[in-house]
């Protein structure tokens, strides 16, 4: 029973931050505050009200429009607050009230802005990937079990080293494609992003983001080519995906290559 409470709580817990990220979603990408003003409808701009900004609920009883003026709300609102939710039960179910849980968590929110907004504008804001790096160097000195290791000092060299080789990577891999293609082939965003990955995860799992992401993206872009015929996708997406998938299965992902060899 004590399982199941502490379950609805961080899925409850989940779906509130997701509120709170669609804020940073639909502000950030606009350069706007995400404190001020209070939420509004971005069609009538009316203040929602409380009893109709509650998560998942008042998006299925107001059956996705505004109150006041009927326009439509995004089914995005109630997809990101669900996919938070879903997500910070997931990271409890497989750690529990850890210091990693509480580390996934914070990057997991911050990727989840950075997909969306990157989506829609094709920017990642600084003020995820930047303040990310922060959080991560800081986290990964005072719980450095995020790193497998008891010594600070450690927890913050893998930390360090994860920022350098993730970030420097794909800013080395972005400057080879500027030369191959004589255009800009890699966002800086991107780079900033991946080093973020590495300051939570360490190096080697910033290292194994980077060829998933590319799969996916590989494949995502040539779909997109053909239906489309535009070449340019936000990269920023499949990195917060690769990142995911080495949360919950990057052994798996190792022990199976090298049982291969």
């Amino acid at each position: 029973m004590f399982e199941i409470v502490i379950s609805i709580f961080i899925f409850m817990s989940g779906i509130c931050i997701g509120s709170f990220l669609n804020v940073c979603i639909y502000r950030m990408g606009r350069e706007q505050s995400v404190v001020k003003p209070s939420s509004r409808c971005p069609h009538c701009q009316k203040p929602i009200r409380w009893f109709d900004n509650i998560p998942l609920l008042s998006f299925l009883m107001l059956k996705g429009k505004c109150r006041d003026c009927g326009g439509k709300i995004s089914f995005r609102y109630f997809f990101v607050e669900l996919l938070t939710g879903v997500i910070f039960l997931a990271l409890y179910q497989d750690l529990g009230l850890s210091e990693r849980f509480f580390a996934y968590a914070i990057l997991l929110s911050g990727l989840i802005v950075a997909t969306f907004v990157d989506f829609d504008f094709q920017i990642i804001p600084d003020e995820i990937s930047c303040g990310g790096i922060v959080v991560g160097l800081i986290f990964s000195f005072l719980f450095p079990l995020i790193h497998s290791t008891p010594l600070r000092w450690l927890g913050l060299w893998d930390s360090v080293l994860g920022v350098l080789v993730g970030g420097g990577i794909l800013w080395i891999l972005g400057c080879l494609g500027d030369f191959i293609f004589k255009k800009e082939s890699m966002g800086g965003g991107d780079v900033k992003l991946l080093a973020m990955i590495g300051a939570f995860l360490g190096w080697k799992i910033a290292l194994l983001t980077l060829p998933l992401a590319s799969v996916v993206g590989a494949v995502v872009g040539i779909i997109v080519k053909i239906r489309t015929k535009q070449s340019l996708i936000a990269f920023g997406p499949y990195l917060s995906l690769g990142a995911l998938i080495c949360i919950f299965w990057s052994s798996k992902i190792l022990s199976f290559f090298f049982t291969l060899k």
